[in-house]
């Protein structure tokens, strides 16, 4: 064999060990077939889910998502549950796992808003909204859909907003509790509820309801999303908290009626 031909199946040789090591080096971020196991709050549902069918189709991994309460989601994690990333609807269920030591470092941030809205059942009259409005009245004897106020963000903002307004001391017995925004939804598109609250975009995905009213952003703390990666997320997960923030993620978010910080 000649000198020449020698150099040239030394170079072959080395060519293919570089595409078999290829991958390796890529590591698992850049791999297909990772899996990222999302935990988020339940009004995100369907955003979110077009979001992470996007970023399947673009990069081959996939992702589970998990819907529910911030609350009920955020004890879970902090009880071992396994998830690589967490979106809350408030600041303060993000706050009790950062405490917690269960976030990843250098991972939290503010990902979407939202806005609070007063909903109708078909053929109920709502009241304006305004400071010492008539909610009560307006019940006609039926009961106010929130999520509930104790623990779940959507209604803790509803409460602060109704305090703010004069009208919590006087409504609050009248309140059915929902264990999450999306229940209390399907109460008032059942008819089950005359009247409820619940974030813009859940109002935007159920046809049955009316919005009657938006409530003033002053009468509630400001309805933030934030977003981190848990301390054992799977390295995929990075890649896809990276997507969320691109141009094409936030047109689907803004399609929904969340805003961008």
């Amino acid at each position: 064999m000649s000198t020449k031909s020698r150099k040239r199946m030394s170079f072959s040789r080395r060519a293919s060990l570089a595409l078999m090591l290829l991958p390796l080096l890529a590591g698992p971020v850049l791999a297909q077939g990772a899996n990222v196991t999302v935990f988020a709050a339940a009004s995100m549902t369907d955003a979110l889910s077009r979001a992470a069918a996007a970023w399947e189709k673009a990069s081959g991994n996939s992702v589970t998502l998990s819907f529910a309460a911030s609350s009920t989601l955020a004890r879970q994690i902090d009880q071992g549950a396994r998830a690589d990333m967490f979106v809350s609807a408030d600041t303060a269920w993000m706050d009790f796992l950062q405490k917690n030591g269960r976030l990843m470092a250098g991972t939290r941030e503010n990902l979407l808003g939202n806005s609070l809205v007063l909903i109708a059942a078909p053929g109920v009259t709502a009241p304006a909204i305004r400071p010492g409005f008539d909610l009560v009245g307006a019940l006609k004897g039926g009961r106010l859909a929130l999520a509930d106020p104790a623990s779940v963000p959507a209604g803790k903002y509803a409460r602060a907003a109704l305090t703010a307004l004069h009208v919590w001391d006087a409504v609050s017995p009248h309140v059915a509790r929902a264990e999450n925004v999306r229940v209390a939804l399907e109460y008032v598109a059942r008819g089950e509820a005359p009247l409820g609250i619940v974030y813009a975009t859940d109002a935007r995905v159920q046809p049955k309801v009316r919005v009657a009213g938006t409530f003033p952003p002053g009468s509630h703390p400001p309805i933030i999303y934030p977003v981190a990666l848990t301390k054992d997320a799977d390295p995929a997960a990075r890649a896809f908290l990276a997507f969320l923030k691109t141009p094409r993620a936030r047109a689907i978010f803004q399609a929904g009626g969340f805003s961008v910080p």
